[in-house]
Parts: structure tokens; sequence; C-alpha cells
């Protein structure tokens, strides 16, 4: 599969230059051109960023739901009842810090710009506005006819060209890109956790009421703390095997400063190379602290880098 660069898009050039109002053309060499920032800043930036996805949402309340199922097992089936007093409260509190973190970060990914293009700002009078040089290009999407910087791609849920653009993720009703891949990553990580958390605590707890009596070791009958514990366990393997494996996939990505799309289509390179440590501080934060792991803190990313457009 070719890259952008290879294909044909819809062009804007400048005045003055072969092939101007030709509407659409292949380039034949690739340039680097600075575009002002204010370009690609997203006019929702500052407001409230929800997709309205069925589907998303529906997915979210399913994220949520779980993860508070989780938590009345934890917390009514296995913790409240033990005789350990120290036991209970410490893995409580462990617990439920680490869910707190998970649901803190799924809504930050989930409420967060990802890095949307202003949508219709494609126009010939914005364009000429910017006052390229001539033989300059700048590259519009033909399908929410905005200016498309360099590694954006347009997603068809969202309806907007996304920067550096990873994926569309139902489970968090949003695109996973350059301003949300922060919080994506540590929800990943959270929800790992408290997996693998609630695991360990209902293979003690099963082995707890093995040894004492059953009636005694929950507040609920034994037919029913077997149910729940089994549909605990279910949940705590399935969703700590996806999330290790989601967590592992967007690290990489990180890492190799490279998104799943441009992987997927095995996009060319056409950006600086950097090294790993870099690349973790761009998305994370500068510099490296324990903020990291807090979805309160918002990463410094972007305000620093300079945009370009390939043209």
């Amino acid at each position: 599969m070719k890259s952008p660069v290879h294909r044909c898009r819809d062009v804007e050039h400048s005045r003055g230059q072969p092939g101007a109002g030709g509407g659409t053309s292949c380039l034949q060499e690739e340039q680097r051109i600075p575009i002002s920032k204010d370009v690609i800043t997203s006019s929702s930036a500052s407001a409230m960023w929800f997709i309205r996805d069925a589907c998303g949402i529906v997915c979210a309340i399913i994220t949520w739901l779980l993860v508070l199922y989780a938590e009345f097992v934890v917390l009514f089936v296995m913790l409240l009842p033990s005789k350990n007093l120290m036991y209970s409260i410490v893995n409580g509190t462990l617990f439920n810090t680490l869910a707190f973190l998970a649901l803190a970060s799924h809504l930050r990914a989930m409420c967060t710009d990802p890095g949307a293009v202003p949508k219709g700002n494609a126009t010939k009078e914005y364009i000429e506005s910017l006052q390229l040089k001539p033989g300059q290009v700048v590259y519009k999407c033909p399908k929410c006819c905005s200016i498309k910087p360099d590694r954006a791609h347009h997603c068809s849920v969202c309806k907007r060209c996304i920067r550096k653009m990873d994926h569309h993720c139902p489970w968090v009703n949003n695109c996973v890109g350059e301003n949300n891949q922060k919080y994506f990553v540590l929800f990943t990580m959270y929800i790992a956790l408290i997996s693998l958390h609630a695991l360990v605590m209902v293979v003690f707890h099963f082995l707890y009421c093995f040894e004492d009596d059953w009636t005694k070791c929950s507040t609920f009958s034994p037919p029913a703390t077997v149910i729940l514990l089994i549909l605990l366990c279910f949940e705590g393997l399935l969703f700590l095997i996806f999330t290790s494996v989601m967590f592992g996939t967007q690290v990489h990505s990180i890492c190799t400063d490279e998104t799943g799309i441009e992987q997927l289509k095995k996009e060319e390179r056409r950006w600086a190379k950097k090294t790993k440590w870099m690349n973790m501080r761009a998305v994370f934060g500068h510099p490296f602290s324990i903020l990291w792991f807090s979805p309160f803190s918002t990463p410094d990313h972007g305000k620093a880098e300079t945009y370009q457009y390939v043209v």
C-alpha cells in the first residue's frame, strides 16, 4: 500500500505555479513547509469534547458497570466479611485507589479533544490568508473540508481529522490521538492492575472458604458467593489479557513514534526520528515525575512542537 504522500489528494496551490487551479494533483516531490500552529489548533480545545455515538456510549457505560461490579464483589463478598481487618483495609484501599484512577483516566480519555483539526477551515479565503509562497501546497480533507496536517487521519466516527490518530476506541467512545493518548495508556494500565489484583484476591478467598465454613466466609449464600466469584474471575482474566496487550502496543507505538494507523498502512516515515525517551516525554510530559501516572495532570506536549504540513 502506498503512503499518502504518493497518492492523489485534494490540494491548494499558491498562485502563479503550474497546476494551480487544477483542484487535484499528484506531487512529484516532497517538501516540509512550516504552517502556523493556529491553523491546526482545534476550535474545541477549551470546550467539552464528547462523541455522540450510540455504540461508543453503550461501550463506555458497560465499562463503568463492569468496574462497579468488581467493586461490589471485592468489597461486599470478599473484604467486608473477612476476619482480618488489616487485610481488608490494605486491599480495599489499594483496589479502590486503582479503580478510581482507572475511571478518572477513562473520563479524561473520553472527554478530551484527541487533537481534532478545525472543521471547514479549508476555504479559498482562509488558504489565501496563509500567504503561501510560490510552489507551496496544503492538503485538504474532502470529508470534513479541513486543512490536513502531516500525520493526521480522518475518523469516520468522530467525523473529524485527528492529529496522530492511533485508532478509534469504542470503550472510551473517542479517538486515541495526540492529546489524549496518555489518558488511554493510563486507563489500560490501571484496568490491568485492578484485574490482576482482583484475581489474586479471588484465589485467596477461595482458599479461605475451602479451609473455613462457606457460610461464614461471605454474607451471601454459598451458591451465590461461588457464582459472583467465578464471574469476577472471568471478567478479571479477560480484561487483564485485553488491557495488557493494549498497554503493550500503545507503549511500543509511543517508543517507535508510529501510530497504529501508520503501522497498518505501512506509511513511509517523513518525520524526524527521536529517542524512545524523548517520545515518552512527548506523550506524558517533561520531565519524568509522578505526574506521569496521574490522569489529572495535563502533559505539555504540543506547546513546544512545531507542526508541519507535508507538500
